[in-house]
Order: C-alpha cells, then sequence, then structure tokens
C-alpha cells in the first residue's frame, strides 16, 4: 500500500521538527518545506529591525536549520515564497485595522490566509494528501468525513486560539503531529533524534516577521499622530505617540503617575476618540469602563456546524492563553453574532472571540463592538 503523502511546513523550530519524527514514526511519506513571507529591503523593513544589518538575517538562520533537520531525518526539502500573499491578504489587514484605530491579530490572518490556504494550494498541486504544522492542536475525524478543531493536550501551549477562522475544509486536510504532546517532550522527542533544534527557543513576535520595536516599525508604514492623552472628563494628562500604538486595556507605557489631583493607583486605556486623535484613560483595573459582558461580532466563522443558540452555554476566549469565559451566543439577522457574559476586562474591537464548546474549538469571529449592557465600550466620540 503506498504511503500517504504529507507536505509539512517545516519552520526550523522545535515543535515542526518534532512534528516531521511523529510524521515518520506514524508512516507518511514526508516532505518539508520552508515558507518565506517576508523579505525586509522589499518590504521596507528598517525602522525597528534590531537584526537589519546582520549578515545573516534570523529567517535565513531559520531556512538553514530546516535544511539540517530534515538532512539528519533523510526527507526531502523544499522552500517557497508567499512574499506577495502574506503582503496582500495579512500585512495589509494588519496595517488597515490600525488606521482604524483597532488592534488586529496577523497570526490569525496568516493562519487563514497562507498556513491553511496558500500552503495548502501548493502542496495540493503536489499531490500531497495532507498538510502538517507543529501547531499544539488535535483534530478529530468523524467517518463521514467531518473533522472537529480540538483543543491541545498541552493546555498552556493550545494554538486554536489562532485556528478558529479556518474552515472545515482547511482542517479536514489537516495533520498536527505533536497535538497530542506536551512541551518538554516535544523537545525530548527531537533531542533524542539528535536535532539541533531541540533546545532551541521558541520563535516570539509577528507571524513570519518576528521581534520588532513595535513603534518603530509601524512607522514604516504609517504617520505617527501625536495627540492628547485625556480623562473621560477630558482632563489632559499626556501626549500619546499615536492611537495605533495603543490597545484597550493596557497598563504600561502611558508614562502617566503622580499626577496631581489624581489617586496613586495605575492608569489603564479605556479607549479611544478617533475625531479627536485622543487617547481615554482611567485609573484602576476595576474601573468599570474597562469590563464588558456583550459583544457584537462579523466575519463569522464556524468549523463545522453552526452551533445552537440561545441559553446553551459555551465556552470563549477574547484573547490568547486567557481563562476561558462562559458566553451564550446569538446570530443577527445581517450574519453577524451577538455574545454575552458575565462580565469581562479590556475586549477589544479587531480582535478575536474564538468559540468553544468544551474541548472543541467551534469557530471564531471578529470582534467589532463592545457593551455593558446597552452602553457602548472603547469608542468616545463626544
Amino acid at each position: 500500500m503506498d504511503k500517504k503523502k504529507v507536505i509539512l511546513g517545516l519552520s526550523g523550530g522545535v515543535d515542526s521538527s518534532a512534528a516531521a519524527i511523529r510524521l515518520l514514526e506514524d508512516g507518511y511519506d514526508v516532505t518539508g518545506v520552508f515558507m518565506r513571507n517576508w523579505d525586509s529591503t522589499l518590504n521596507n523593513d528598517r525602522l525597528g529591525n534590531p537584526t537589519v544589518n546582520d549578515d545573516v538575517c534570523p529567517q535565513e538562520v531559520d531556512y538553514f536549520d530546516a535544511v539540517n533537520v530534515a538532512k539528519k531525518l533523510n526527507i526531502k526539502m523544499d522552500r517557497v515564497d508567499f512574499i506577495d500573499e502574506y503582503w496582500n491578504y495579512v500585512f495589509s489587514y494588519f496595517l488597515d485595522e490600525y488606521k482604524k484605530g483597532r488592534t488586529p491579530n496577523p497570526d490569525v490572518m496568516c493562519n487563514k490566509e497562507i498556513k491553511f490556504k496558500a500552503f495548502l494550494n501548493y502542496a495540493f498541486k503536489h499531490e500531497a494528501d495532507y498538510i502538517a504544522m507543529g501547531h499544539y492542536a488535535q483534530v478529530k475525524r468523524e467517518e463521514s468525513g467531518k473533522t472537529h478543531l480540538m483543543r491541545a493536550v498541552d493546555t498552556n501551549k493550545d494554538q486554536t486560539y489562532f485556528l478558529c477562522l479556518l474552515s472545515q475544509e482547511q482542517i479536514r486536510r489537516a495533520l498536527f503531529p505533536i497535538g497530542d504532546m506536551i512541551k518538554p517532550d516535544v523537545r525530548k522527542l527531537a533531542n533524542e533524534y539528535g536535532l539541533g533544534t531541540a533546545s532551541k527557543k521558541d520563535s516570539t513576535g509577528i507571524c513570519f516577521i518576528g521581534e520588532r520595536n513595535f513603534h518603530k516599525f509601524l512607522q514604516n508604514y504609517l504617520p505617527a499622530q501625536p495627540g492628547n492623552i485625556e480623562t473621560v472628563d477630558h482632563d489632559v494628562l499626556g501626549k500619546h505617540d499615536g492611537l495605533m500604538y495603543y490597545t484597550i486595556g493596557q497598563r504600561k507605557g502611558l508614562n502617566l503617575g503622580g499626577i496631581k489631583g489624581y489617586e496613586n493607583k495605575p492608569w489603564f486605556i479605556l479607549g479611544k476618540n478617533i475625531k479627536r486623535n485622543v487617547l481615554v484613560v482611567g485609573q484602576g483595573e476595576d474601573n468599570p469602563l474597562l469590563n464588558s459582558n456583550r459583544l457584537i461580532a462579523s466575519h463569522v466563522n464556524w468549523i463545522c456546524d453552526e452551533p445552537e443558540c440561545g441559553e446553551h452555554n459555551y465556552q470563549a476566549k477574547f484573547r490568547y492563553r486567557e481563562k476561558d469565559t462562559d458566553v451564550k451566543i446569538k446570530k443577527l439577522d445581517n450574519g453577524d453574532i451577538e455574545v454575552t457574559y458575565e462580565s469581562a476586562f479590556g475586549v477589544t474591537p479587531g480582535q478575536i472571540v474564538c468559540l468553544y464548546d468544551k474541548d472543541e474549538c467551534i469557530g471564531g469571529a471578529i470582534i467589532e463592538e463592545v457593551y455593558y449592557n446597552d452602553e457602548i465600550r472603547t469608542v468616545f466620540n463626544d
């Protein structure tokens, strides 16, 4: 019987390295493919780039690490560029959201448009049966072919939040070989096979771009527009560098403290007045304007079937790695959803609400508006 062919996204990190081992142990015909999605020179990525003058950029280091893994495991290795696709479908979205004063999640769009779309199309042009990634997630397949996206065993590393906008077809064609492993065992497996990536640090920063000085990085593409930092009552407390640099619930980086007439409590970002270019702040983590109990979300994606609405309880994450929040879901006539919950801190327009039914990730949507009962949060237009 012919082996099933799998094309694996081999990134040069330990997770995809261990994924390659697991696929080989399971008897698949494996080809590793390194994706190159960002060109610092072509994309004018200079300000805020700590490696811009390095002889070998981190992306090339990752590529050579991936090549060495492929050689060690005796698997075929290719390289593919999705630089245009990444700019058009991920980075342009990223910039457009910041122009609107919102907080996007490029990692979610990177999975939707690049890893599980452009890469998937590439794989099936090369006659693959499946693609595979080193994500911490699991799939459960029914005999009918329907596929469910499930949380990873390692709850601290679970990445289903970043996969919640994938379609049934994308999930059905995907394998997650390390989804039933915990991180220490992933490193142990890579070490047992003598892979140099076993002790390599995890990648951080923007998907496929990496660590950047965020303020300076955005200045490569968006002009900074400084303005006032004000209270809800319009007391001017200081200056901000540009609304795009701040997100709801943020505490650090405001440079406010010891202001006469105010309590000695930390300041938090409550929202933005886009028309006046004002950053609105308030004191205390318990500030009622930081809490909401209802949101409206668009671009709704259900991975399998649409969920029951009404009184059925689901769980949601409004940010990666935060605790689940119990929610109820209501479908609106325009295709959006209303998600209600008892209370949550710092829910932010532009971010993703990822929805679960216990251990199954059932889908997600983009947060548009945030409310406490009927009172809107985060937007100040007076």
